[in-house]
């Protein structure tokens, strides 16, 4: 129930709309980029139409994530959902599960439009263009579950900077392994292995350039690299779940 009110709120937010229009222009420029460079076609009106849909799907997750337990506590509707025979386990899945199903949609929507782009232009649809949007919807559970967790014990402005801020690291935790092997400061290299360890490999769901080329991941690598998205997502859901357990409301 309170997934779908989640949705409902979602859907009557017209960020997501504007949003949505602004990853279709996205696609529709890199259409145009591809007339110009006609060599190129097929690599860049994929690419471009893949990181657009990434790009405002990890935008939507942020952005609406760090606001839904923020906003039922601005509102003080948080007294009148907590007073109701529900746990607050609930509340926060709730939460989590409405956002996912209003970013799984749009994914959806984005991802109609890009394929029929590529037939509109007769570029190839490679299979590979689906692994790719599979491991992006993986990566859109795991920022959300990360922004929701930010979301449970700070303002929404600062949750909304750790989750960026993770998400900017978690694409380049190999360059900050690489750091921490060459630098001789002990203090540099402590942060950066921190870091390395702390945040989750967010690279390893980055398939898209090997996609738009194309090129086929393995279903081993691709079946690995969602379970180790699902499960980060699922460790920091039942974080959130029980720092929000000991708030007082």
């Amino acid at each position: 129930m309170i997934g779908l009110n989640t949705f409902r709120e979602n859907l009557r937010d017209k960020i997501l709309y504007n949003l949505l229009f602004f990853a279709l222009l996205l696609i529709g420029v890199s259409v145009l980029l591809g007339m110009l460079t006609i060599a190129e076609q097929d690599k860049i009106v994929p690419d471009m139409g893949l990181a657009a849909i990434n790009l405002v799907g990890v935008i939507i997750a942020i952005f609406v994530g760090v606001g839904l337990v923020s906003k039922e506590i601005e509102r003080r509707t948080i007294y009148t959902i907590m007073a109701r025979p529900i746990s607050r386990t609930q509340f926060l899945l709730g939460k989590y599960l409405g956002l996912v199903l209003t970013l799984l949609v749009n994914v959806a929507i984005m991802s109609a439009v890009f394929v029929a782009t590529l037939w509109m232009d007769r570029l190839p649809i490679q299979a590979s263009l689906f692994q790719a949007i599979q491991l992006i919807c993986v990566e859109l559970l795991l920022v959300t579950a990360l922004a929701l967790f930010f979301s449970t014990f700070s303002s929404a402005t600062l949750s909304a900077i750790m989750t960026l801020g993770f998400y900017v690291i978690g694409h380049v935790t190999v360059d900050l392994k690489g750091i921490a092997e060459k630098s001789e400061s002990q203090a540099l290299k402590a942060v950066t292995t921190g870091l390395y360890y702390l945040c989750p490999n967010l690279e390893v769901l980055n398939i898209k350039g090997a996609a738009a080329a194309g090129h086929m991941v393995a279903l081993s690598y691709q079946a690995l690299a969602s379970a180790y998205g699902l499960l980060y997502a699922a460790l920091l859901l039942t974080a959130a779940s029980l720092v929000f357990q000991r708030r007082d409301f």
